[in-house]
């Protein structure tokens, strides 16, 4: 089954921030990764900015 990248994120961010992340997306039963994820995509559609959708890869690893 082809399956899709994913590219690594790194930011720093205030402590406090990063405890509140922390604290939303355990309420939410999420990675904290997969809450920032979630966070971004619903800030790009309330503000009408596409996201591309990922392409498949074959069985190769290739596009």
């Amino acid at each position: 089954m082809a399956t899709t990248k994913t590219a690594t994120l790194t930011i720093r961010v205030d402590p406090g921030l990063k405890e509140a992340l922390r604290a939303v997306a355990q309420v939410e039963h999420r990675s904290i990764a997969n809450m920032i994820e979630v966070l971004i995509r619903e800030h790009c559609e309330k503000h009408g900015i596409a996201i591309e959708k990922p392409k498949k890869l074959d069985q190769c690893g290739e596009r």
